[in-house]
C-alpha cells in the first residue's frame, strides 16, 4: 500500500495544546472492527447540531448508530487506542427517503459520519482531534484483544466501565476504496473531513457472536439512550486498512454545539494482547 501515500501534498506543522504534528496524518497499519445496530431515529435527531443532517431510515421506523474500534499500530503520530460512536447521515436540504445512503455510503452524496463520541488513549491524539477538528474526543483506557476468532476492546476511565466491543472474524470479504467521511463541529461550525482509505475487510449481516456491552458511565449512557436494538445489525473487520487524516472543511456555520464527554487530562492506558486462539 506504499503508494497510496506517495502523494505531492506537502506537510503542514500543526499545534494544537500537547499536540504537535504534521497534516495531513498517516494511519499505516491498524487493528479496527464496527458493529452497527438500528436505533430511534426520534432520539437521534435531538442529537444532531444542524438541520440538514439527517439520519438513515429504515424499515420499521428505525435508523442507524455505530461503534468502531481502532488499535492504531503506526501512525504519524504514534500507536494509540480509539472508539468512534458514531451516526450516519446524510447532510442535504431534504431527508432521505432511501436505503441507497446506507447501501453507497460516501458515494451517495451528502453521507458520512457524525461523531458522537471519540476516546482515545493518548493526549496528543485528544488535543490534535479537538483543537482541529471539533471531535468529541477525551481520554480513555483500552485493552484491545485480538485471537483468529474475534477482535475485542474493552474500554474504562477510572476503572469504570465504558464498554466493550467484539466482533467475530467471520463474513464476506469486500475491497474497499472509499474514503471515510466524518461531520464534527468546531466553534459552531460544522466540519466535514474526506479521508481516503485504502483496504479490505469482511462484513457480516446480524452476526450471531458479535455484541456490544454498555458500562454504567455516562458516555455509555447517552448511547444507550438512543433505544439500541437488542443485536447488532451487521458487523464489519478490517483485515487490512490505511488511511490519511486530511484538514477538515467548515460547511455550515451557526450550527448547534457538539462537545462530547470532556473527561480527565490525564494520559490513556493502551494495552494489546494478541493470542493465539480465544481464551
Amino acid at each position: 500500500m506504499s503508494t497510496f501515500f506517495s502523494s505531492n501534498i506537502p506537510f503542514q506543522k500543526v499545534t494544537h495544546g500537547t499536540a504537535v504534528f504534521n497534516l495531513p496524518v498517516h494511519y499505516y497499519r491498524d487493528d479496527s472492527f464496527l458493529l452497527f445496530y438500528t436505533a430511534d431515529p426520534q432520539r437521534v435527531r435531538h442529537l444532531l447540531p444542524s438541520s440538514k443532517l439527517h439520519p438513515i431510515l429504515l424499515p420499521g421506523n428505525r435508523t442507524i448508530v455505530g461503534a468502531a474500534a481502532f488499535n492504531y499500530i503506526d501512525t504519524g503520530i504514534g500507536p494509540y487506542g480509539e472508539i468512534g460512536l458514531v451516526i450516519p447521515v446524510v447532510y442535504s436540504t431534504k431527508t432521505p427517503r432511501t436505503l441507497w445512503p446506507a447501501i453507497l455510503e460516501s458515494r451517495y452524496p451528502g453521507f458520512g459520519v457524525l461523531v458522537m463520541h471519540l476516546p482515545v488513549t493518548k493526549t496528543v491524539a485528544r488535543d490534535a482531534g479537538r483543537g482541529h477538528w471539533g471531535y468529541t474526543k477525551f481520554i480513555a483506557d483500552m485493552t484491545f484483544t485480538i485471537t483468529p476468532e474475534f477482535m475485542e476492546c474493552r474500554m474504562k476511565e477510572d476503572h469504570r466501565d465504558i464498554l466493550t466491543l467484539r466482533v467475530a472474524r467471520k463474513g464476506i470479504p469486500v475491497r474497499d476504496k472509499q474514503p471515510l467521511v466524518t461531520y464534527s463541529v468546531l466553534n459552531n461550525n460544522l466540519i466535514k473531513t474526506v479521508i481516503p482509505q485504502i483496504g479490505s475487510f469482511r462484513l457480516s449481516l446480524t452476526p450471531k457472536e458479535s455484541f456490544l456491552s454498555l458500562g454504567d458511565h455516562p458516555v455509555a449512557e447517552s448511547f444507550r439512550r438512543l433505544g439500541l436494538g437488542r443485536s447488532p445489525l451487521l458487523s464489519r473487520y478490517y483485515l487490512e486498512r490505511s488511511a490519511m487524516l486530511p484538514a477538515g472543511e467548515v460547511i455550515e456555520t451557526g450550527v448547534r454545539p457538539l462537545d462530547g464527554y470532556i473527561g480527565k487530562d490525564r494520559e490513556g492506558i493502551h494495552e494489546i494482547r494478541y493470542l493465539d486462539a480465544a481464551g
